[in-house]
């Protein structure tokens, strides 16, 4: 029997990146994208490469093009990792697992390294095969605090949990990351909200604009961790927005969701340098009359537009500067 599992992209609708500072956002799935899984059981356990994990290359120019675009691991070490945490998560729950192996392959349609979460997507999806695999339940509140590890823990990588929330619980989420309620329970407090709630919104990347989030979001950790005030509050501001932005959903209030979503990245810009090439995806956006954030680290961003007459507007001139614009599938 083979074992398919898939995660989906996700896009940050407000409050990132305080997620990983114990604050709060609003994230949504978009199931235009994802990463899957197929697993089957076979007489040794091996995990298949792809592509983007070969070390044979056409010539230097190819290297360095695959490196700009995936860095220098593929999805293999997410698989791998995650392997390795399902197995420590079974030996601290006492569960013996069965003496069988499996080949798994990954595949996935995510663009890379535009802030959609494809990373973090392999990892649940693998976690999910191997849950399935054995027979093993990860219960859903600790699953993204599992996944994160693997991140965190094993590659190294800086992340927060939002994208693993949202990817395990899929939908629109509001989630509230409160330092002592996590360190108490292991993981923070996780809303669903109806999707019928969201306005218009689209998503927009060049997938050009590929960079390493961790890398991206290390010197806001290193700020953050040495006590700089205007960082620690700015992120605190960033938090709230995601709180009143719940509100504004729940109420239909759609132009405050509009201002808060163009204050979220505006107030990110007070600590983050943001590259030409991202401020032009935003500033393409914003001409068109529509709101423009980050979904992630940077590379693509999400907005709420109005009507037929401004998502032609949208496309028309996010092509001219090289940049797909997609109306996200949320169920």
């Amino acid at each position: 029997m083979i074992i398919e599992t898939r995660a989906y992209a996700r896009a940050a609708i407000l409050g990132n990146p305080s997620d990983g500072y114990f604050g709060k956002t609003v994230s949504l799935i978009v199931k235009n994208f994802g990463a899957y899984i197929q697993l089957y059981q076979t007489p040794e356990l091996v995990i298949e490469q792809q592509t983007e994990d070969s070390n044979q290359f056409k010539n230097i120019y190819k290297l360095r093009d695959q490196i700009n675009l995936t860095g220098y691991h593929g999805g293999v070490p997410l698989v791998k990792a995650a392997i390795k945490k399902f197995c420590e998560f079974c030996d601290k729950q006492g569960i013996t697992l069965p003496n069988k192996n499996f080949t798994v392959r990954y595949s996935s349609s995510i663009p890379r390294q535009v802030g959609l979460s494809g990373s973090s997507a392999i990892i649940i999806a693998t976690l999910r095969a191997l849950s399935e695999f054995y027979k093993v339940e990860i219960p859903k509140v600790t699953f993204p605090s599992l996944a994160l590890a693997v991140e965190t823990e094993e590659l190294g990588i800086t992340a927060g949990l939002q994208d693993r929330v949202i990817q395990v619980y899929e939908g629109l989420v509001y989630m509230d990351f409160d330092k002592d309620y996590l360190q108490q329970q292991g993981h923070g407090i996780y809303e669903p909200l109806d999707p019928a709630l969201l306005p218009s919104l689209f998503i927009a990347y060049k997938t050009e604009l590929g960079k390493v989030s961790g890398k991206v979001l290390n010197n806001i950790r290193s700020r953050y961790e040495k006590g700089d005030e205007f960082v620690i509050n700015t992120l605190a501001d960033i938090a709230d927005l995601a709180e009143q932005g719940k509100q504004a959903l729940l109420n239909g209030d759609h132009k405050l969701l509009h201002e808060l979503m163009n204050e979220n990245f505006d107030q990110r810009c007070k600590i983050m340098n943001i590259s030409d090439s991202n401020k032009e995806l935003v500033n393409v956006a914003r001409a068109c009359g529509a709101s423009a954030k980050f979904t992630g680290s940077g590379g693509s961003i999400i907005g709420v537009y109005y009507g037929d007459e401004m998502l032609n507007c949208l496309v028309r001139d996010f092509k001219k500067i090289k940049a797909r614009v997609i109306r996200p599938t949320v169920e």
